[in-house]
């Protein structure tokens, strides 16, 4: 039985391509190569074993009795190198926390989507009148502030979510439909700032009561048109990120697959290579791990 760090490695490797690229964030084109791809990536975080092919690092065969050998402090002092097993085990134990945290917290996200594409489509059915469209837009830009603020943490430099594609496109798209200077172009119009709904410095909305009533006073068509063609657009783009196949429902998938992978032959990884170091979550994944485990009854 071959049992050296580099085999273990190999074996995790049977998680998807599209898993390794989305989780690690690196740009792969031989796909037929993944078992490889996975190792080195998890090889790279490593720091004792920067730099160590797969297939270079010595191979240990030991009959079925030394499996059993005994553990110091996390390690398994029968391989020929229980540091680097044991740094390998510890990032396992790391990443399969914050795996779970980030399949909580895009899965709120997600729900989050969900609600803002509803508050577009109010908007785009909207009926008219001042104290409709004014209720209207007050309503949005408020839910919409408050999906800002929500996510603001999780998004920002070293939060649960940056560099997660899925999470950046979804602020990207929704903040983009929200500046889109073809609205209301038919009416004569640019943009819904043009009927007092402003996009400020930190991405969130203010209405400007008194703009949009002399807007509504003076050219109430205009204002009815473009209040729904934003809501439809807001909505269609909102509903395109929860869409099946589409960026959250994907992401959320591999992060389960990785999960999964990681839950089955854990115990395995770790009566061969010792235990590591118990992941040990503080700030944003400690909260996002303790929801997940509380949803799944854990």
């Amino acid at each position: 039985m071959n049992t050296s760090p580099a085999h273990i490695l190999t074996a995790i490797a049977e998680v998807k391509a599209q898993t390794l690229v989305s989780l690690f964030g690196n740009d792969f084109d031989d796909a037929d190569d993944f078992d490889g791809m996975f190792a080195q990536a998890l090889l790279s975080q490593i720091p004792d074993m920067n730099g160590v092919s797969v297939g270079v690092l010595s191979a240990l065969d030991l009959p079925g009795s030394a499996q059993a050998a005994m553990l110091h402090a996390g390690r398994n002092m029968a391989l020929p190198d229980p540091e680097s097993a044991y740094r390998m085990m510890t990032l396992i134990n790391g990443k399969d926390s914050l795996y779970k945290a980030q399949v909580h917290e895009l899965g709120e996200m997600g729900k989050a989507v969900a609600e803002m594409q509803q508050a577009g489509q109010k908007l785009a059915d909207i009926e008219a009148g001042h104290e409709d469209i004014e209720a209207g837009l007050k309503d949005f830009v408020a839910q919409y502030n408050d999906w800002i603020s929500r996510f603001a943490p999780d998004l920002s430099g070293g939060g649960l979510l940056a560099g997660t594609q899925a999470a950046e496109i979804s602020r990207y798209e929704l903040e983009q439909s929200v500046r889109n200077m073809f609205i209301g172009v038919s009416e004569g119009l640019n943009g819904i700032d043009d009927i007092g709904v402003d996009v400020m410095p930190d991405g969130t909305l203010s209405l400007d009561g008194a703009k949009l009533d002399a807007m509504m006073d003076t050219n109430m068509k205009a204002v009815v048109g473009a209040t729904r063609e934003f809501g439809a657009s807001f909505a269609r783009a909102a509903e395109m990120l929860n869409a099946q196949n589409n960026f959250i429902p994907n992401q959320l998938d591999n992060l389960n697959r990785a999960i999964r992978y990681i839950g089955e032959n854990q115990a395995d990884w770790q009566a061969e290579f010792g235990t590591g170091d118990a992941a040990k979550p503080t700030g944003q994944v400690a909260r996002a791990l303790a929801a997940y485990k509380q949803a799944d009854g854990v």
